[in-house]
């Protein structure tokens, strides 16, 4: 069901900063991707902060050595993230960060993105959860440090259930994750927007790989009967499960198993982003295919699940929220290169 943008607009308030980390130091590895990208990324987030007034750039801007840039989130609730809201901009404002959005999503991406937004207004009218003011356009634009064609810099779009990270070294993308596109209600039961679903194979197609499983292969990949009720790798906690080696690999997986599982991971990793990052990504989980183990727990189907998928270049991980079916978080960290950690 996709959206307009000017159905994604409405009014104002205010935003906030907190004392800055040690200087970055840049390591020159030639890691990064999409140098064309990056180019138009640099030049939108400057058509973007041109069109601000200056208290309204002094919100949405921070030192690039700002705490605020590792202190990412996507489960705020009604809450503001840091930065400059949608609803705090004018109408062309919110035009120029949406063209800034668009430079990194796909079309699928780009939707999905639009649908967790429009879901805030379900929670509030549909739902009655949260406060009487959430809503579509309670999500920020965080820029971090000058946009420059040499230095490092950085940008997030963040509201409750999605977040996502870049992290640049001039115009080369060094990083797009931490990712998160969760959901509640995923499948939208009853009122103007009935039938949506937002996302729609992340919970389905693992289920369906889990039942495919053989006992034999169950015995690697349960690593549970109780799922812990949410994702574990929360800020700061990216990198909890590099180098786990449980799980069952997937090279004890049968062909369809395997072409589920590889499905599955392109549905978190490049299927979102657009043209040659989305390529460049592809090529970097490839890399990592046959390290990749899937791990399980909540062997009853009918309550919370959970897996997780790792490799040695990316970990998946998404849970059903406890005795909340239709609350799914779900998240995507390159280990090694979340936040641009490998080079800064």
């Amino acid at each position: 069901m996709p959206l307009t943008r000017r159905a994604l607009m409405s009014t104002a308030a205010a935003a906030s900063v907190v004392p800055a980390l040690p200087a970055p130091v840049v390591a020159q590895t030639g890691v990064g991707m999409a140098p064309s990208q990056g180019s138009q990324m640099r030049s939108r987030v400057s058509t973007f902060l041109a069109t601000l007034e200056a208290p309204q750039a002094a919100a949405a801007s921070f030192a690039f050595d700002d705490p605020t840039r590792i202190g990412w989130s996507f489960m705020l609730g009604s809450r503001r993230a840091p930065g400059l809201a949608l609803e705090q901009m004018t109408p062309v404002q919110k035009d120029a960060a949406l063209d800034l959005l668009d430079t990194a999503l796909s079309a699928r991406g780009f939707e999905k993105a639009e649908q967790i937004m429009l879901q805030q207004d379900i929670l509030r009218d549909e739902w009655g959860k949260g406060s009487a003011d959430r809503n579509r356009e309670r999500f920020s634009v965080m820029i971090f440090g000058t946009p420059s064609a040499t230095a490092p810099w950085a940008w997030r779009w963040e509201g409750h259930h999605l977040s996502l990270s870049f992290t640049l070294v001039g115009d080369e993308i060094v990083s797009v994750t931490p990712s998160a596109f969760s959901s509640e209600p995923n499948t939208v039961p009853s009122g103007p927007h009935a039938g949506l679903v937002v996302l729609t194979e992340e919970e389905a197609l693992a289920r369906a790989l889990y039942t495919d499983l053989s006992d034999t292969q169950r015995q690697l990949a349960v690593v549970n009967p109780n799922s812990p009720g949410n994702i574990l790798t929360t800020n700061g906690r990216e990198t909890r499960y590099d180098g786990d080696t449980r799980g069952l690999p997937l090279a004890e997986m049968t062909t369809s198993q395997r072409d589920s599982a590889l499905r599955l991971i392109e549905v978190y990793t490049s299927e979102p982003y657009d043209g040659a990052l989305g390529a460049a990504i592809a090529a970097r989980t490839a890399a990592g295919i046959d390290s990749t183990r899937f791990i399980w727990a909540g062997a009853d189907l009918s309550g919370s699940i959970y897996y997780r998928l790792h490799s040695d270049t990316f970990l998946i991980e998404f849970a059903t929220l406890r005795n909340q079916p239709q609350h799914l978080h779900a998240v995507y960290q390159d280990v090694e290169r979340t936040l641009g950690r490998h080079v800064i």
